[in-house]
């Protein structure tokens, strides 16, 4: 049995974790690197033809947003999710696929304005993520379901997202099987539309995010409606607009929510039926997929609005763009408005359009309502940033930039540790991750020092036994060093090379089958070659 840390370790994207158990080998996330990395994430371990199963927490492109990657390199496992996580993994999947391909194609027009430029490609297409889509097995919460005859896993909701998950998996080495549990990330209390985190009873081994493991939120409940209010008050006063760059999934619905109650109970004066655009097509979509599953992840506020017939996150004014040319049309008309619109850290996306538009305009206010990592544009304007650059134009800022103080779906010190708390016996290990690099470190150093716990913060490529409790290779950080013209194939090659990766994955399985069997397979292959050789 081996554990390996792949992404995600002393930084705060790209989660991805890898689980050996006999002859089965499995991945838990396989997430996109998101803002800047310090440190070089190392390779899987097996071709990816050898995955035989993905298990994922949440829908978030940081947990999923490398399966379609995975899959055009020749996996074809299936993908245990939650069955919220499976309808926004639908979405999230395909609008992350539309981004590379049209990233890659603005890059490829780049490129042929300077004589010699790389020829980019993107990471995959979207055949690549559709595919990717058919082999999610939706699952629920708190049943108990075994993937394979010595892996077992269960879902329990944490609360960060519509669908998120801690996930509990037994593994079965011969005589001996070990419980691991793997947090994902773990949500903050008292948010609204989703339950608080729910509890795990047991585990040998945790993994556990510590994205605020250095940080405490308010101590009392943030007054967001009451704050939220006033700002729009104070820049429709103006005769500015509000920009939220917003998470297309979680954070808009949040924000909507919130409108909602602000709209009911006219908290704004004289502006009582201002317009709120949301200006994401995925957005949009994702809205659809939360109210398809308030039964199972709306808390009991929430729950007890939708008994009303009251939908929670819809109300008079509210506005859905869709196409490119209504998302254009909202910066043309003067009246005072919110523009809810993704990407949330402002790095792609329609969000970037309107910056453009508002950024300069002392009267607009930039409301920041959720994490924004170090080296994204949001993360710039968020810590006072004079001018940014928006598709190659320097743009003055000139706008209000504000944050809603404690709007985030991580749980914070206190919230991780009444999690890992919550055990009722203390694992044999917890091993930190999904933090920045002091961050890890200190939460690691607080559950050590403070609470007894034997925690460790893993570097990517960390090689652990859970069988025999010990550390087969302890990583040493590796600095991302800057990349030189790419050497791995590209394009339809690419697909080939991958074909052929895949090839061995199969050839490697058919070991123990009948000779007469692998001597067919062998002269088929042979035949293939001289064919093309």
């Amino acid at each position: 049995m081996r554990l390996k840390f792949i992404g995600a370790d002393h930084e705060v994207t790209g989660s991805c974790h890898y689980l050996e158990v006999g002859n089965v080998r499995l991945l838990v996330d396989c997430g996109m690197e998101q803002g800047v990395n310090v440190f070089e994430n190392c390779p899987l371990p097996v071709e990816e033809a050898m995955i035989d199963y993905v298990l994922v927490t949440h829908a978030h492109v940081d947990h999923t947003g490398m399966l379609p990657a995975l899959y055009a390199k020749g996996f074809r496992g299936k993908i245990f999710a939650t069955e919220a996580t499976a309808d926004l993994c639908s979405i999230m999947l395909r609008d992350c696929a539309h981004i590379q391909m049209q990233e890659a194609e603005w890059k490829m027009r780049k490129a042929k304005r300077h004589a010699g430029g790389e020829i980019p490609e993107p990471l995959y297409t979207m055949e690549d993520a559709e595919e990717t889509i058919r082999q999610i097995v939706p699952c629920p919460y708190e049943k108990r379901i075994s993937i394979c005859d010595n892996v077992d896993i269960r879902f329990t909701d944490v609360g960060h997202l519509l669908g998120s998950a801690s996930i509990e998996v037994w593994a079965q080495e011969g005589d001996i099987c070990k419980k691991l549990v793997f947090s994902g990330d773990i949500g903050n209390v008292d948010q609204p539309l989703l339950r608080d985190p729910q509890m795990t009873k047991s585990a040998d081994y945790v993994i556990m995010e510590s994205t605020y493991g250095d940080r405490i939120h308010s101590q009392e409940r943030p007054d967001y409606v009451g704050e939220l209010a006033g700002i729009l008050q104070e820049t429709f006063d103006r005769g500015g607009n509000v920009v939220i760059p917003s998470f297309a999934v979680g954070r808009t619905q949040e924000m909507l929510y919130f409108i909602r109650s602000i709209k009911e109970q006219r908290l704004v004066k004289g502006h009582a039926d201002f317009p709120v655009y949301v200006d994401s097509p995925m957005a949009v979509e994702a809205t659809g997929v939360f109210t398809n599953n308030e039964n199972s992840c709306f808390d009991e506020e929430a729950m007890a609005l939708v008994k009303s017939g009251v939908n929670p996150i819809s109300f008079r004014g509210l506005r859905l763009a869709i196409s490119t040319e209504e998302s254009k049309a909202i910066n043309f008309d003067d009246t005072p408005k919110v523009i809810l619109s993704a990407s949330g850290m402002c790095d792609a996306g329609r969000i970037r359009h309107h910056l453009k538009h508002n950024l300069w305009r002392p009267e607009c206010t930039v409301l920041f309502v959720g994490y924004q990592s170090v080296g994204t544009t949001g993360r710039a304007l968020a810590e006072g940033a004079k001018e940014i650059k928006l598709f190659g134009e320097t743009v003055d800022v000139r706008a209000q930039i504000k944050t809603l103080a404690g709007m985030s779906g991580h749980a914070d010190k206190n919230g991780l540790l009444r999690w890992i708390n919550g055990f009722e016996n203390k694992p044999d290990r917890v091993f930190v991750v999904h933090g920045e690099d002091k961050v890890t470190l200190s939460f690691a150093d607080c559950l050590h020092d403070e609470y007894g716990f034997s925690a460790y913060a893993p570097y990517s490529g960390t090689i652990f036994d859970p069988v025999d409790n010990r550390f087969l290779y302890e990583a040493q950080p590796v600095l991302v060093k800057k990349k030189t013209k790419a050497q791995t194939p590209v394009g339809v090659f690419a697909r080939l090379v991958a074909a052929g990766e895949r090839l061995a994955a199969v050839i490697r399985r058919c070991e123990g089958m009948a000779n007469k069997d692998l001597a067919k397979f062998a002269d088929q292959i042979n035949a293939l070659c001289d064919k093309w050789s």
